[in-house]
């Protein structure tokens, strides 16, 4: 997740705010008892993507990248539940954030979707893949390390982020907090969007959209991973977490086509979006396939 550095938004470039002027629909779908939020774009009836976001985040962490995928696919980005504007649950759990990217994709999209996933998304798109393979075009994981925590995770273990909800009265200093897990640089208009849109009005004041209990899910390591049922791929940002010595092992044990992406860190759309999108429309004009 991400605050905000200071009062002032830098000035967006054209392609960001022709971005944002796309409008996204917006919906809720009941999935196994809590309200799960979605924005989509694109015409329906077209090739289906779901967006995942990562650990703490949400939804609009995509509406820049979203539209820009929209032009040849339908693009849904969900808020998995405990996130966003979607409802909490007593406990969480991929195979639960698995079945809700499935009914969200059923809902919005007339065929087999290629789910994108970043960070713990990443997480949550190999579950589902895990699960529900034979039912998805493909899979794109975005710098998800699989034999480890993810940062999100690391983070709220070690204390050092995503501890207990606070309420805060000012609005703007609870978004004076906001930062990136893991630290790096960041294009500030993005980063502002993405910061007004992660918290919310509560009693009180203002708070983080995500639960903390989000993290206490349990883990999705190689041990309970096997070769997926549909084709696969990983973006690994150059300066992110995935290691060669991962990527070699997400291809040999799982069949997943690694692509690296120079200069790139963590939190792709942060720092290099049109790299990121580049990369995505690349995978996706094969249809999900890297064979």
């Amino acid at each position: 997740m991400l605050l905000s550095q200071g009062p002032t938004t830098p000035t967006a470039p054209d392609w960001f705010v022709r971005a944002l002027a796309h409008e996204a629909t917006v919906r809720t779908i009941e999935v196994l008892g809590v309200e799960v939020s979605c924005r989509s774009w694109g015409v329906p009836g077209t090739r289906g993507v779901v967006l995942v976001h990562g650990g703490a985040a949400h939804a609009r962490w995509w509406d820049h990248v979203g539209p820009l995928l929209a032009e040849t696919h339908h693009v849904v980005a969900l808020d998995l539940s405990g996130h966003g504007d979607s409802g909490h649950r007593d406990a969480y759990s991929l195979r639960t954030w698995a079945a809700e990217v499935m009914a969200v994709a059923a809902e919005n999209v007339s065929a087999a979707p290629v789910v994108i996933g970043h960070s713990m998304g990443g997480m949550v798109a190999l579950a589902t893949a895990t699960w529900h393979g034979e039912d998805l075009a493909g899979v794109v994981v975005i710098d998800t390390p699989v034999h480890d925590a993810t940062p999100e995770e690391a983070a709220f273990r070690d204390k050092v982020a995503f501890g207990p909800r606070q309420v805060f009265a000012d609005r703007a200093e609870l978004l004076a907090r906001f930062r990136v897990v893991p630290a790096q640089e960041t294009e500030g208009y993005i980063f502002h969007h993405i910061a007004d849109h992660s918290i919310r009005k509560v009693e009180g004041g203002w708070a983080w959209k995500f639960d903390p209990a989000v993290f206490a899910h349990e883990p999705l390591r190689p041990g309970g991973l096997s070769r997926l049922a549909c084709p696969a791929a990983m973006l690994r940002p150059e300066l992110g977490l995935v290691d060669a010595t991962m990527g070699d092992m997400l291809a040999d044990r799982l069949g997943v086509h690694v692509v690296d992406v120079p200069a790139a860190e963590h939190h792709i759309m942060l720092d290099q979006p049109i790299a990121l999108v580049t990369g995505l429309r690349a995978l996706l004009a094969r249809g999900g396939s890297t064979e």
